[in-house]
């Protein structure tokens, strides 16, 4: 039994939504309004040097409030869920011990679902076989290698689409390496509970067009900003290939095609902006799951003119702020 005298937890905030929902401006309308500290749970903002792309919060944002999680790994390297949930532990923690509000901002649905819901008891990472399943991949393409995860997985294989590189490649990984369905593998683990109270604002249209057009927006502000010049600089200063993590970020997996001649400057265009509907649609789905399940969920129409206005007084209400 709680008693009368247990404080109560201290507050956190998440905000997610699908890409060019306006997570940033809600952000920061939330930043002028509140002593928060901003967490990306984004996993193409960790690494470094790729800021057209990811569209990444620009000097004059970050300088509103601390930002975390941003900028912390070379393109050469990954990141994992179970490092992000590792890392916003300590950030929540130590950033509630400065009497502030840790802000936890968005789209990377998977790594919103570890930090709440527990990982999954996946088997580590296997680099040789990595390779060889890239290599296969790019002799046979992945439709291919998803027609051998049906045989071996059909329940997992029908949950991913033919061409969907990185989710085939470790669901092979899992089966092959662990010897069990994709379901199986991915039964969740307990891990302590978040010692916060948590206040989640899900950002989600109410029509899939004007999102779209905004999609669309975005990715040709992101080509004209250089997009393109940026991948390839990219490329001169790591030792990079195609099938690192950063580089299947969307748009970045796009540039890198057209600049092997995969794609001209209108294929590129086209590719990325489906991509990014593709990426919208997904977290869409996320948003979905996590609604039945969440408590404390507030969801506002980001395509409200308003939206960010919304967000600050639905947190205010929560958090008893006049």
């Amino acid at each position: 039994m709680i008693s009368a005298s247990t404080p109560a937890p201290p507050p956190a905030l998440l905000l997610l939504g699908p890409t060019a929902s306006g997570k940033t401006a809600c952000a920061l309308a939330l930043a002028r309004a509140l002593p928060v500290e901003i967490i990306s749970v984004d996993s193409a903002l960790v690494y470094r040097d790729m800021d057209i792309g990811t569209a990444k919060p620009e000097a004059a944002e970050r300088a509103l409030c601390p930002h975390h999680l941003i900028d912390i790994i070379s393109p050469e390297e990954s990141y994992s869920a179970a490092q992000f949930c590792a890392d916003a532990r300590r950030l929540m923690a130590e950033i509630g011990a400065r009497g502030r509000i840790p802000l936890l901002v968005g789209g990377t649905m998977l790594y919103f679902k570890a930090l709440r819901e527990g990982l999954s008891d996946l088997p580590r990472a296997d680099a040789a076989l990595r390779a060889e399943i890239d290599r296969r991949a790019r002799a046979e393409g992945w439709p291919a290698l998803h027609a051998e995860l049906a045989h071996l997985d059909p329940e997992g294989a029908a949950r991913l689409a033919p061409n969907d590189a990185q989710r085939i490649q470790r669901a092979l990984e899992i089966v092959l390496v662990g010897g069990k369905p994709l379901a199986e593998a991915l039964a969740r683990r307990e891990t302590p509970a978040l010692p916060h109270r948590l206040i989640t604002v899900a950002l989600s249209p109410s029509a899939r067009g004007p999102l779209h057009a905004r999609i669309a927006g975005r990715f040709e502000r992101m080509l004209a900003a250089g997009l393109l010049d940026e991948v390839a600089a990219l490329r001169q200063r790591y030792r990079l290939t195609a099938d690192l993590p950063s580089m299947r970020a969307v748009g970045y997996r796009q540039a890198w095609a057209c600049l092997d001649g995969a794609l001209d400057a209108a294929g590129l265009r086209e590719a990325g902006i489906a991509a990014t509907r593709q990426l919208a649609k997904r977290q869409s789905t996320w948003l979905t799951q996590f609604r039945e399940r969440w408590p404390d969920w507030v969801e506002i129409d980001c395509l409200r003119a308003d939206a960010a206005a919304a967000a600050q007084e639905a947190v205010a209400s929560r958090l008893c702020l006049p």
